[in-house]
């Protein structure tokens, strides 16, 4: 995913607490803060489900896999993505 974005949601949080142009600078805030939750990559410009099937991750073998729900609530464990405990992953 070379344009990419780094999203961090917190442990028991829904929705991102913060989003990173480099993974670095992303990293660096988590330890500072002393973080848990997940960070994960996300490519711009493309949804996680048109790049899952795009990249041969996913294929949708029936209509609900198509569905505007399943859509809307559709991640992939194939994106790059990196669990952390009290700022240490």
């Amino acid at each position: 995913m070379p344009n990419a974005v780094f999203v961090f949601n917190g442990r028991r949080n829904r929705f991102p607490s913060a989003v990173f142009s480099s993974e670095e600078t992303a990293r660096k805030w988590i330890r500072k803060n002393k973080l848990s939750g997940t960070l994960t990559r996300y490519p711009i410009d493309i949804p996680i489900y048109d790049w899952a099937i795009s990249g041969g991750y996913f294929n949708p073998k029936s209509d609900d896999k198509r569905s505007a729900d399943f859509i809307a609530n559709f991640s992939s464990a194939h994106q790059d993505h990196f669990h952390f405990e009290d700022g240490e992953d």
